[in-house]
């Protein structure tokens, strides 16, 4: 990299949401001047950066003119627009991950035709161009339906249990994935710079909240075994060799009943699987994902202790200005780090922060976990 850090260095940021803003909580340290672009004018990131602008991160002026004046470019959402980071690209600005990963993981088709053609296990799927096309599928009921673009966060996702769901199915080009029977959800969050050197961080464990498809509770170290641990490692090192991305990449992936790793999708930035390693390992997954775009030695991923993180998440019926009960009860327990992510507004079930515990024992992190699940609430 042309540019010392000291403060020279200028990095862009897409998005200036919690990822943002956690990500700027570990560039603090490396001295980086740091650019943040979001459509929200009251962005969690806006107070920690040095530069903020609102505007859109779909508009192609808008990230053009935002990346021209920067060194280097990275995202925290992948909805952002791909044709001006590639023009930006061809100017000389570095973009990580770069462009053409970020255009390939936001079309889910594109990503699965990845998947087919790299050999990486995924669950068998077919493209659906418009709803129609669901009456010519010929698999048993249920199934999946996924909106190729624009998904994320549980949303763009429907489960299709009988031809009768096929009127309120996704109109727009979509995939549709046979059900997988999973015992576990399960994530492996790997981190790959521009020397080639790649790392990854020890596989987690992930329970869903139902009503909105979001992670809810996730515990690391996993007590899966060594084998089936070594192969989620060995499938996202082998994502990340073949996309050959320099950044951080969390692998979301299936483990089946009989014992098979089946994988679900990508996200090319930080992700929610990966929020405990800011307390339970020797390295953030923020501080990776930097050392890898500033193309430095990556760092030592080991667990500390066992670590368990839990979302906030607004309670459901409340909407307006966020009040958090609880947060003196929870922090009167060993362990437990309270991470608020500065939304002013609560609506159900929106990420409001998250909680991490950890703890030399695996069932008392679990134990506290669940205690703090119980106390904490965001209401309006």
């Amino acid at each position: 990299m042309g540019k010392d850090f000291y403060g020279d260095l200028r990095l862009g940021i897409l998005g200036g949401g919690q990822l943002g803003r956690m990500l700027i909580q570990d560039a603090i340290n490396y001295n980086v001047s740091i650019h943040v672009l979001d459509p929200d004018q009251n962005a969690p990131c806006k107070r920690l950066c040095n530069h903020f602008e609102v505007g859109s991160l779909s508009d192609f002026d808008t990230v053009y003119n935002f990346g021209k004046g920067l060194d280097m470019i990275t995202i925290e959402i992948e909805k952002v627009n791909v044709d001006a980071l590639e023009k930006l690209e061809d100017e000389g600005v570095l973009v990580y991950p770069q462009s053409r990963v970020i255009r390939l993981i936001q079309d889910k088709g594109l990503q699965k035709q990845f998947f087919k053609q790299n050999d990486i296990p995924t669950a068998p799927f077919q493209f659906v161009s418009a709803n129609e096309g669901l009456q010519q599928i010929d698999w048993s009921f249920p199934y999946i339906q996924k909106l190729r673009k624009d998904g994320y966060d549980g949303k763009g996702v429907k489960k299709i249990n009988s031809a009768a769901d096929h009127k309120t199915a996704f109109s727009e080009p979509s995939i549709i994935e046979k059900m997988v029977d999973f015992e576990k959800e399960i994530g492996i969050i790997v981190a790959r710079n521009d020397h080639g050197d790649v790392s990854t961080f020890p596989m987690v464990e992930m329970e869903f909240n139902p009503q909105a498809n979001l992670v809810e509770f996730l515990i690391s170290p996993s007590t899966y075994s060594e084998e089936i641990q070594a192969e989620a490692e060995e499938i996202a090192k082998k994502i990340a060799n073949d996309l050959q991305i320099v950044g951080l990449l969390a692998v979301e992936m299936f483990l089946t009943k009989t014992g098979e790793i089946l994988v679900n999708e990508l996200a090319p930035r930080p992700h929610n699987s990966g929020h405990q390693t800011i307390e339970g390992n020797v390295t953030s997954q923020f501080n990776q994902h930097l050392r890898a775009i500033f193309n430095l030695p990556l760092g030592n991923t080991d667990n500390l202790q066992h670590a368990v993180m839990i979302n906030v998440l607004g309670e459901d019926g409340y909407e307006g200005l966020a009040k958090y009960e609880g947060v003196e009860d929870i922090l009167a327990i060993e362990g437990v780090y309270v991470h608020l992510y500065g939304k002013k507004i609560t609506k159900p079930f929106r990420k409001m922060g998250h909680v991490c515990i950890v703890n030399e024992d695996r069932e008392t992190a679990i134990a506290n976990a669940r205690k703090v699940q119980s106390i904490l609430k965001v209401i309006a």
